[in-house]
């Protein structure tokens, strides 16, 4: 059953004075859409503006975004400054980030790292990766590695190194490993709740203001198959 989010079941892995980090559900976006529905950031500022008592508006800054069918981290900056530098951050890919990804193909090789060329197409919000360079397309690159096998999938572990639009998704359908559920990139039926099988599972990062290491690991959804995999590694 499809959880709702709201400001009283946000899924908060991380909080302090600049940052706020949570847990995506299926469904959530990451900014407001045509669909009418609320916003992740909204309900975040929500939150925030209850837990503090604050009067007027609550800053929160989108650091990154996550697409609707994907679940896992979402870091929000709460201060201007937290913003700045974690979009820093991100852009000079001095994050590190891994994702769980469950595939009914198995992978030709055990692991092994991707390169593609990611064009977009704006028409219909997909992207095709490419093994050569094409007009108006952008380098891609992540690491994979099988961490187990299911009785009727295989779960991998991705290590992304570039932050392309639809990077994931788009490179595992070349290689004949579409994600489950993901019907735009060539999987053969959608799940029950319209999202897909893959997680931001890990986020490691120096804070951008107190210079701490930060690490953080979001709990995968309550599914049937996420629940195996976790109980399998």
């Amino acid at each position: 059953m499809k959880i709702v989010t709201t400001k009283d079941n946000l899924q908060i892995l991380h909080e302090d004075n600049h940052l706020i980090i949570v847990n995506k559900r299926v469904g959530d976006i990451a900014q407001g859409d045509n669909s009418g529905d609320k916003p992740l950031p909204e309900i975040v500022k929500e939150y925030l503006k209850e837990k503090y008592n604050k009067p007027g508006d609550v800053f929160l800054g989108v650091v990154h975004r996550l697409d609707r069918p994907t679940t896992g981290i979402v870091v929000f900056a709460k201060t201007s400054k937290a913003l700045t530098r974690m979009n820093d951050l991100f852009s000079s890919r001095e994050t590190q980030k891994t994702y769980w990804a469950v595939v009914k193909n198995k992978p030709a090789k055990e692991e092994d790292t991707l390169v593609h060329f990611i064009k977009r197409n704006q028409q219909n919000n997909t992207s095709k990766a490419h093994s050569k360079e094409v007009p108006e397309s952008k380098k891609a690159s992540l690491h994979y590695k099988t961490i187990t096998e299911l009785d009727n999938y295989f779960a991998l572990e991705i290590e992304l190194h570039t932050g392309r639009h639809h990077q994931i998704r788009a490179q595992l359908q070349a290689i004949g490993c579409s994600i489950k559920g993901d019907l735009k990139y060539g999987f053969d039926r959608s799940n029950p709740d319209g999202g897909i099988h893959l997680h931001a599972r890990k986020l490691a990062f120096i804070h951008p203001v107190s210079k701490e290491q930060i690490t953080v690991l979001a709990p995968v959804p309550q599914d049937i198959v996420w629940k195996s995999i976790e109980t399998k590694i």
